[in-house]
């Protein structure tokens, strides 16, 4: 099993970071606008991702932590193969006037170039809630950064 690892710093409060991550509103502010469900230990969050107007996928999944101000943990439930099955979790913590993000997205199968982009896109979405925390505005879909012909 192979692992996507990133690690953000966010000058912010460690609660306004966690509210981004851990509610419905803050992850469609940063992540993707078209975000349903429940952010709730247990519940169900449902992401889709578009581009020119069009749906291109999207991901289902399984709230399984959320500790204020230290963690939030997600299981894949629904969307690609290699997907199904992994856990993505964000680690808090205070460094200076620093949050910081430690990003997770484990349990890959192997590290085939579907996961060397999907690298790349989580680090395009973690600037994207470092520049919402601090400024107010992220980028998510579908006015993230292109990367290629997968988006």
């Amino acid at each position: 099993m192979v692992d996507i690892l990133h690690r953000v710093g966010i000058k912010a409060p460690l609660n306004e970071v966690y509210q981004a991550l851990a509610t419905r509103e803050g992850a469609a502010a940063w992540w993707t606008t078209d975000t349903r469900g429940e952010s709730k230990v247990g519940g169900v969050l449902k992401f889709r991702f578009s581009a020119h107007g069009k749906e291109i996928g999207g991901f289902d999944m399984k709230v399984l932590e959320l500790q204020p101000d230290k963690r939030v943990l997600w299981q894949v439930v629904e969307g690609p193969a290699e997907w199904v099955g992994t856990r993505i979790s964000f680690d808090l913590k205070q460094e200076d006037d620093y949050s910081i993000v430690l990003f997770n997205h484990q349990g890959w199968k192997e590290p085939g170039e579907f996961m060397h982009h999907c690298s790349t896109k989580w680090a395009t979405f973690l600037m994207s809630l470092k520049s919402l925390v601090e400024t107010g505005k992220g980028n998510p879909s579908p006015d993230d950064v292109r990367i290629g012909n997968w988006h």
